[in-house]
């Protein structure tokens, strides 16, 4: 029962944070929602923000599959450059809940060891992972490609928290093709 309970009250965890917006959910609010007592929710995780840093390795583990799937099938750097920015904004990783989390996850990694650890991983993974295939497309130019993918694909999250210039995902992943081929022309087929 023990993995079961904890899988609740991690998805409970990110469902609250999606619909309050802020981290300002107590334990029996998380609890309440996957059908469970505070003080079991505090046996398993012992506090909010062992919850919360569970919820995002969860995030983190979800989108890391997803890029990982995405990237076996890519066949050319390019399509590799391209796979890892549609997962990005995939329905599993870009709703709303998802992205509240992500928000709130920047602000505890202020405060938070664990928090700040986990986003640096995420933060090398995603340069890495952009940046070994923008190398064999720029050259010397990846690196400020990387930059730049890495910042939109922040800042498109940051647009959709906010709930101002909201966009489809479908139109994120446009957005960030076209960065991309202003900066490497897509290969057209002979």
């Amino acid at each position: 029962m023990e993995p079961i309970r904890r899988s609740a009250l991690v998805e409970a965890t990110i469902i609250e944070i999606g619909r309050i917006g802020t981290l300002d959910i107590t334990v029996a609010q998380i609890a309440k929602r996957a059908g469970m007592s505070s003080a079991l929710a505090h046996h398993y995780f012992g506090g909010k923000e062992q919850m919360f840093a569970a919820a995002m390795r969860h995030v983190m583990t979800l989108y890391g599959a997803e890029v990982r799937g995405a990237l076996a099938m890519a066949h050319s750097p390019r399509d590799r450059v391209e796979a890892i920015i549609r997962a990005s904004f995939s329905a599993t990783n870009f709703r709303p809940e998802v992205v509240a989390a992500w928000m709130n996850f920047y602000v505890q990694a202020q405060r938070s060891a664990e928090a700040e650890r986990l986003l640096r991983v995420y933060h090398a993974r995603l340069h890495s992972n952009l940046y070994h295939d923008l190398r064999k497309l720029t050259g010397a130019g990846a690196l400020q490609l990387t930059r730049g993918i890495a910042a939109m694909i922040d800042g498109l999250y940051i647009r959709q928290a906010l709930g101002g210039d909201v966009l489809a995902a479908e139109d994120a992943i446009d957005l960030l093709l076209d960065y991309l081929d202003t900066h490497v022309p897509p290969v057209e087929d002979p």
